[in-house]
């Protein structure tokens, strides 16, 4: 029986291309996320689809990295799979086989480019966000008060407002004004 997985790392992004892969492949049944790579807890699918796993079962997947954006998650799941009794096949690496050593050490080494792939991808993002911070953005929500607000909030706070009625007042939330006191 072959089981197949599908990811993408955003709900927005389509899953067909892998999902018309699998079926073309012969997947007894495909389980598929929406969700980023870079935990286990975020792929629900992915534990399903390896808990469906049996003796002489296929995991099948499009892309290797659709699976694992890490070495030790890599081996993790390809370990995982071998306790089961089953064998992993990667569609757009046929040289992916393993039942042999070669086949075992690439897959590995593939899990290896995911992960050094996703650190570089963090890598520019935090560049991204020193160039923004250094330009004057401040990234994240506006504030939902101005300084003058705030200023003010901290005022009636001290003076023993409640911040129900000061978040009332400045139309948001008490947390809101809970939080300025931090």
């Amino acid at each position: 029986m072959k089981i197949g997985y599908a990811r993408v790392s955003d709900p927005s992004q389509n899953l067909d291309r892998q999902i018309a892969a699998l079926r073309a492949e012969g997947c007894d049944k495909i389980f598929s996320d929406k969700a980023t790579g870079k935990t286990v807890r975020g792929r629900p699918q992915l534990e399903k689809a390896i808990d469906a796993l049996g003796t002489d079962f296929v995991f099948v997947v499009a892309e290797w990295d659709r699976a694992t954006r890490s070495y030790a998650d890599g081996i993790t799941i390809i370990t995982r799979i071998a306790e089961r009794g089953a064998l992993v096949r990667v569609l757009d690496r046929d040289y992916f086989d393993l039942t042999t050593d070669l086949g075992k050490a690439l897959l590995g080494l593939l899990s290896a480019i995911a992960s050094d792939e996703r650190k570089r991808i963090v890598r520019r993002a935090k560049e991204g966000l020193v160039l923004a911070r250094s330009k004057g953005v401040r990234p994240g929500r506006k504030p939902k008060l101005t300084e003058h607000q705030r200023n003010r909030a901290l005022e009636r706070l001290a003076a023993g407002d409640s911040a129900r009625e000061i978040g009332r007042d400045f139309g948001v939330s008490h947390s809101t004004i809970v939080r300025l006191k931090g």
